[in-house]
């Protein structure tokens, strides 16, 4: 039987329709912004607060839209799977990324370009059909 890692995770995009994608220190899967979520916190407070750790970018906490909770194989961890409590955040600029904490990597990318960088489950089920349709 998997174990559950509990997160709240974004499909972040800027006005080119890029896709915000991030790489944790140690790893090689590209994965959307976001972590685990803690007792007594809101889903959209772990993923406002993980942003701010983990790319320095302040997003107010009217601005992720939920889109749904999503199971998939943990990238990082085998015999794990991810449940994300998952929204959608439609930037209207493109910030400079500042990874920091765990996040080693951060790119914006176009359609064409998420086909040449290894991503985790989560992202291929489900965040990539969303960010196209």
């Amino acid at each position: 039987m998997n174990k559950m890692i509990y997160i709240a995770a974004a499909c972040i995009t800027d006005p080119l329709n890029r896709l915000l994608v991030v790489r944790k220190k140690g790893t090689t899967t590209f994965m959307q912004p976001g972590g685990k979520i803690e007792q007594a916190e809101r889903p959209i407070e772990t993923l406002v607060r993980e942003i701010k750790e983990e790319l320095q970018l302040n997003i107010p906490l009217s601005l992720p839209q939920f889109i749904g909770s999503f199971e998939a194989p943990a990238a990082n961890e085998p015999g794990y799977l991810v449940k994300a409590e998952l929204f959608r955040i439609e930037l209207s600029f493109s910030p400079l990324l500042t990874p920091s904490a765990e996040i080693e990597e951060a790119l914006w990318l176009t359609s064409a370009e998420i086909t040449n960088i290894k991503i985790a489950p989560l992202m291929h089920s489900y965040v990539i059909p969303l960010w196209q349709a």
